[in-house]
């Protein structure tokens, strides 16, 4: 038990004291940059995914015909 005490301590005492944190400005700048990669992203993921399902589907329309 002392072994857990001790390690929420010294992870406290890490955190607190050397840690160095972004000030609120750059931790905006860095959300808005994140959600928007991410939207970028998704939407890129979205179009490979709609091409090889077309390609896919028309590779079955040609087997079958």
């Amino acid at each position: 038990m002392a072994g857990i005490v001790n390690y929420i301590s010294e992870s406290y005492n890490e955190l607190k004291n050397h840690v160095t944190w972004p000030t609120w400005t750059e931790a905006q700048k860095l959300t808005v940059l994140v959600a928007v990669f991410s939207i970028i992203f998704s939407l890129a993921i979205w179009g490979v995914d709609t091409v090889f399902s077309e390609a896919i589907e028309q590779y079955f329309v040609w087997v079958k015909s």
